[in-house]
């Protein structure tokens, strides 16, 4: 038990970490906090709640996954490899695209419920 509680204090640390020093984090849990908020404000089916909920942890942990890397990375300097430069770029490629697919699910799902609200 107490190798279990260790290990979500380390957790938690890291997330404070990522919480205060990561901009894009910042970013991209304000957008997680509204797109829960229209969860709830427009009572979406169960299921379009899942898919929601489901591409916010994806942009989030592809998120993370970019941090970590990114120091690694940092860890190196690119002058140890050439690669070093291509790999940030790619992962921040990774980023990109999950956030945009999370964008468009989004859009496809809320487009209805903003319609029947605004009376289109």
């Amino acid at each position: 038990m107490r190798r279990l509680i260790i290990s979500l204090g380390n957790a938690l640390r890291g997330l404070k970490h990522v919480i205060q020093h990561e901009k894009n984090f910042q970013i991209e849990l304000i957008i997680a906090v509204v797109i829960l908020f229209l969860i709830f404000y427009f009572k979406v089916k169960s299921w379009e709640a899942i898919v929601l909920v489901l591409m916010i942890m994806w942009v989030l942990i592809t998120e993370l996954t970019n941090t970590v890397l990114e120091r690694v990375v940092d860890i190196l300097k690119p002058r140890i490899h050439p690669y070093a430069r291509l790999i940030k770029d790619i992962m921040a490629t990774v980023v990109l695209i999950s956030s945009s697919v999370a964008v468009a699910v989004g859009i496809i799902i809320f487009f209805p419920y903003f319609r029947d609200l605004l009376g289109i």
